[in-house]
């Protein structure tokens, strides 16, 4: 039993850095097409480390020529866990979860649920449905990049590189050139030679803007039916006299027969599967 503790201490101490560097090396290379852009005209230098190398060297504890002393294994797990806290967000501004989430929160709402389905539920629907969107994404990922990687045969900046380029055309697929080109004039950059020019500095915001243009579209064309009942009621309430009931107590039943009857939840998702697929 005691022979165990050393080991499992040498796989935590091996682990964390492996992890801390993996995950500073994604940040790194959001910005290094903007980087590289704004350092076009410089002259080359000679070469040297790329900097995910040199970022995942650092945190992973190895020499790096030049450079400082690796960071103490405290350092390593305080810079992991705040990597780990930020990303998340970065990551899902990156997939097809910001428009699930929205079209299923105005679903909810033109049904005339305020808490049903509960937040919990909704994200947790939205996560498996961005799973499902994104994996053939995802496999692209780990054959080109993460299986390499971890069989030592590819480098962690050219795994990066690879990985990077498969998000990069997934969500130019998905981007509204317009939206590129708004934020391309705010940076005063020239116009691209081909989509894979775009620096993610530009794609992410394009990205997320026609997201929320799309989703607020989808919602727009949810609610009209809804809103068609809720006329409806009115109208016919005040017909009646009954002016002092709310209309929306009476209409929510009416809502959910017709959800239900056109089997609007297998509707709903297999619709916002296929915006991804067919764009």
């Amino acid at each position: 039993m005691n022979t165990a503790f050393p080991h499992n201490r040498r796989l935590r101490r091996s682990w964390i850095p492996a992890c801390a560097g993996m995950t500073i090396a994604v940040c790194i290379a959001l910005f290094l097409p903007t980087l590289a852009h704004a350092q076009a005209a410089v002259p080359a230098a000679p070469a040297g480390p790329s900097a995910v190398q040199f970022a995942a060297d650092a945190l992973s504890g190895s020499a790096v020529p030049g450079a400082r002393q690796p960071l103490s294994l405290s350092l390593q797990v305080l810079v992991l866990m705040t990597l780990l806290s930020v990303l998340p967000a970065v990551i899902l501004m990156m997939t097809s979860f910001t428009r699930i989430i929205i079209v299923l929160s105005i679903l909810r709402q033109a049904l005339g649920l305020a808490q049903t389905p509960p937040n919990q539920v909704l994200i947790g629907l939205s996560l498996f449905l961005t799973f499902f969107v994104m994996s053939p994404a995802l496999n692209q990922i780990n054959e080109t990049a993460f299986k390499p990687y971890a069989a030592n045969t590819m480098p962690i900046d050219q795994a990066v590189e690879k990985g990077g380029a498969v998000l990069h055309t997934f969500m130019m697929g998905q981007t509204r050139e317009k939206d590129i080109q708004l934020f391309a004039n705010l940076k005063k950059d020239q116009p691209y030679a081909s989509p894979a020019d775009v620096p993610f500095s530009v794609l992410l915001p394009a990205f997320v803007t026609s997201e929320l243009k799309t989703a607020f579209q989808i919602g727009f064309l949810i609610f009209l039916p809804f809103l068609v009942i809720d006329l409806v009621v009115a109208a016919v309430l005040m017909s009646l006299g009954m002016m002092m009931l709310s209309p929306t107590l009476i209409s929510l039943p009416f809502k959910l027969l017709l959800f239900v009857l056109v089997d609007g939840w297998a509707l709903t998702m297999g619709s916002l599967a296929g915006s991804f697929f067919t764009t």
